[in-house]
């Protein structure tokens, strides 16, 4: 699908490249101390660290075996908003669990984007016929065709949310190492307390829009306590000077103070971003990259992708191309503690124009967990590198 919308990225991305550096967002002067990320988080975007999180990490199939599971726990509600959702075995064992809930009473509400999901009406059928209502959101041709609905959430009874960079379709089943058939290396998080309900309110914008309903009141329960993470929501829409997808990723690099590892798809970053990593590599910080690499399913994107890494590289940035196949994670790990996992590609589209979400947390296993996984990724990933006479001292 990101294939249909590349050569509107390529005329959004000269746009951007040559804007003047006054007409666009930075947080080049912004210093964060020891113990202020909440403070920072707060003003930057408006969200909250609240405790009171667990946090579980389901990459990759696993994530449809835990939609699965809490879809059978579901009591009053599911709602699920993808921007890809394609008929096969993944679809269908989704929707017999649904069918299980909704003869139970359960109510079911499905949003899926118009442009990212136009094969969508067979599988829309089937959802109706086991009693889920479910909408195209904003039907082609519209106001805005490339502002997109491009969250994916699972949420069930306002109480679990399952979120990150997955779409409703068999090349996201399997374990993220095997390409044929395709089985694309994700992350995601299945997520209980507080930053539900700001997940629910997320989804509850998006079916307002679509059908001019408000979600019934039982669809926000009191907040539980359901384990020792801080953690927060972070939604994202279009915005004329700066989403808070764009704030979120340049307070989450100048924030660091030992490293920053980041996983991302489509890595074509503005000017401001590749200038925070610039600064931050000088600094003497661990910055390291990883996006897809030949295996992608958008090739036009390889060659801003490369001239990006590669100006990076030579500044003492470590880049890499995942190798085994498409590689469509969305993870930043700042320090040892802080953790960004989304939908939020580094490219013009999601950082200006999609509607995008994040789970931001403050947890040392989790930052362990998902720098554990970097790694192992890295190891099977090919590393890019800048010629003996091109490298430069990075301060380490």
């Amino acid at each position: 699908m990101r294939r249909l919308l590349a050569p509107f990225l390529c005329v959004c991305l000269s746009a951007c490249l040559g804007r003047s550096p006054n007409g666009e967002f930075r947080l080049d002067r912004l210093r964060v101390g020891p113990g202020e990320f909440d403070n920072a988080l707060f003003q930057t975007v408006g969200a909250q660290l609240r405790p009171g999180h667990r946090i579980d990490v389901v990459d990759n199939g696993r994530v449809f075996e835990a939609a699965v599971e809490e879809i059978g726990r579901a009591r009053r509600s599911i709602h699920i908003v993808s921007f890809i959702w394609s008929d096969g075995a993944v679809s269908n064992r989704l929707i017999d669990a649904i069918a299980a809930k909704t003869r139970e009473g359960v109510q079911c509400r499905v949003i899926v984007d118009a442009l990212g999901s136009p094969g969508f009406s067979g599988v829309k059928r089937r959802l109706d016929s086991v009693g889920c209502e479910a909408h195209h959101f904003r039907p082609l041709p519209g106001q805005d065709d490339v502002a997109r609905e491009h969250r994916k959430m699972v949420i069930v009874d306002g109480r679990v949310g399952i979120t990150g960079g997955f779409g409703i379709d068999d090349r996201w089943d399997g374990d993220g190492r095997v390409d044929e058939p395709p089985q694309w290396r994700d992350a995601n998080l299945r997520v209980r307390g507080p930053a539900v309900l700001e997940m629910q309110q997320a989804f509850a914008e998006s079916w307002q829009e679509a059908t001019g309903s408000l979600l019934p009141r039982d669809a926000f329960p009191a907040a539980e306590e359901a384990g020792p993470s801080l953690a927060a929501f972070v939604s994202s829409s279009e915005n004329s000077v700066a989403t808070r997808s764009d704030r979120l990723t340049q307070l989450l690099i100048a924030s660091a103070s030992r490293r920053i590892w980041i996983s991302n798809a489509y890595f074509v970053p503005s000017t401001p971003i590749l200038e925070l990593l610039t600064r931050k590599a000088r600094e003497g910080l661990d910055v390291r990259i990883l996006a897809a690499g030949d295996r992608t399913d958008t090739k036009p994107y390889l060659v801003p992708q490369r001239e990006r890494m590669d100006r990076l590289v030579r500044e003492g940035v470590k880049a890499y191309e995942y190798g085994p196949t498409m590689m469509h994670a969305k993870v930043i790990v700042v320090d040892d503690r802080i953790v960004s996992v989304g939908s939020c590609n580094l490219d013009a589209l999601s950082l200006n124009k999609m509607d995008e979400g994040a789970v931001v947390a403050v947890d040392e296993k989790l930052a362990e967990e998902e720098a554990r996984r970097f790694l192992q990724d890295l190891a099977v990933s090919q590393e890019r590198r800048a010629p003996a006479s091109d490298r430069k001292t990075a301060g380490r």
